[in-house]
C-alpha cells in the first residue's frame, strides 16, 4: 500500500489512519457459527418388549445391521394362525369350480346373453309392426332375463372363486409384514448416538429406540449480515476454523434462508448487538465431516 503525502508533501497521522481503515473495510469478514447434525432415529411401528439391543452409544454400524429386535410371539402367532386359513381357502377352492372353468362359463354365457338381446330387439320391432303376438314377445323377453340372470350368477361365482384365496393371502401378507416390523435394521452405516431403551423394557409404538448419527448429516450452520448476502449465494465456498482443528476446513454453502433473523444466538455470537442477519448452511466434504462435533463452535471465514 502506498500513502499520498498533503498538500505539504509530508504524511499526517490521520491520513495514514484513514487509509489503514480503508483497507480493512476490503478485508473478508469472520462469521460465527456452530457444527449441527440431523441424526436418524430408529423406530418400530409396533410396540413391544425389548428383547435384543445390538448396538451400544458410540458403536458403528453398517447398512443392513440387525438393531434391535422386540418380542415377536404374538405376530408369529397371527402369522401362524393367517397361513392355516390360506391352506383352507386353497382347499376349498380346489374342490369347488376353478376360477379358469368359470370364466369360460362366463364367456358362454355373455355370448348367449348377447344373442338373446338381440333376438328381443328384433322381436320387439316385429311386435310393433303386428306381425308377432304378445305371447311370443314375452318367450323372448323371458328367455334374455334368464341368460342375464346366468351372466350375473356366474361373476359372483368368479368373484368369491377370486376373492377367496386372495384375501386369505393378503392376510398372511399383512401378519408377515408386522413380525418382520418386530427386527429392525439400519437404514444407513452411522455411527450410534444415543440409546434410550435397555433390553426388557416395554417400546411403545413409534418410539426411537436409539438414533444414528451418518457422516453425510454433518453441517454447519452460520449467520450471514445482510451487507454480505451478495457474497454467499448458494454454492459459495468457504473455510472452518475450528478449536482443535489443525487445519482449516473448506465448505460449500448449501442454504441461505429466505427469512431474516435480527440476532443470531447469542451463545454463538461475539457480539450480542441487533442487526440483520440471515441463517445459513455449508456442507464440508466427507472426509472432513468426521473431524467435527456436533455443538461445537466453529469460525466461518468468506472468500
Amino acid at each position: 500500500m502506498k500513502f499520498a503525502p498533503d498538500v505539504n508533501g509530508k504524511f499526517t497521522l490521520t491520513s495514514v489512519l484513514l487509509l489503514l481503515l480503508a483497507g480493512c473495510n476490503h478485508a473478508a469478514p469472520t462469521l460465527h457459527g456452530y457444527i449441527e447434525a440431523e441424526p436418524v432415529r430408529v423406530a418400530s411401528p409396533i410396540g413391544g418388549r425389548l428383547v435384543q439391543l445390538n448396538a451400544e452409544r458410540g458403536s458403528q454400524i453398517t447398512q443392513g445391521q440387525t438393531l434391535f429386535v422386540l418380542e415377536q410371539a404374538n405376530e408369529q402367532a397371527a402369522v401362524s394362525e393367517a397361513r392355516a386359513r390360506l391352506a383352507q381357502a386353497e382347499a376349498t377352492a380346489s374342490s369347488a369350480p376353478s376360477a379358469s372353468v368359470i370364466e369360460e362359463q362366463l364367456a358362454a354365457a355373455r355370448a348367449t346373453a348377447n344373442l338373446s338381446a338381440a333376438d328381443l330387439q328384433r322381436q320387439t320391432r316385429l311386435a310393433r309392426s303386428g306381425f308377432v303376438s304378445d305371447a311370443t314377445l314375452q318367450t323372448f323377453r323371458t328367455r334374455h332375463e334368464a341368460d342375464t340372470a346366468r351372466v350375473q350368477e356366474l361373476e359372483a361365482q368368479l368373484r368369491a372363486a377370486r376373492a377367496g384365496t386372495q384375501a386369505a393371502a393378503a392376510q398372511v401378507a399383512q401378519r408377515r409384514w408386522s413380525l418382520e416390523q418386530k427386527s429392525v435394521a439400519a437404514p444407513v452405516s452411522a455411527r450410534v448416538e444415543d440409546t434410550y431403551f435397555r433390553v426388557g423394557e416395554w417400546v411403545p409404538a413409534g418410539s426411537p429406540v436409539l438414533s444414528l448419527l451418518a457422516p453425510q448429516a454433518v453441517k454447519v450452520r452460520f449467520w450471514i449480515p445482510e451487507a454480505d448476502l451478495p457474497r454467499l449465494p448458494p454454492g459459495s465456498k468457504v473455510t472452518l476454523h475450528c478449536d482443535g482443528c489443525a487445519q482449516a476446513i473448506p465448505a460449500v454453502v448449501r442454504f441461505v434462508d429466505r427469512e431474516a433473523e435480527f440476532t443470531p444466538p447469542v451463545i454463538y455470537s461475539r457480539e450480542n448487538r441487533a442487526k440483520l442477519v440471515f441463517m445459513a448452511e455449508a456442507e464440508p466434504a466427507p472426509q472432513d465431516k468426521a473431524k467435527l462435533r456436533p455443538g461445537q463452535p466453529v469460525d466461518v471465514s468468506l472468500p
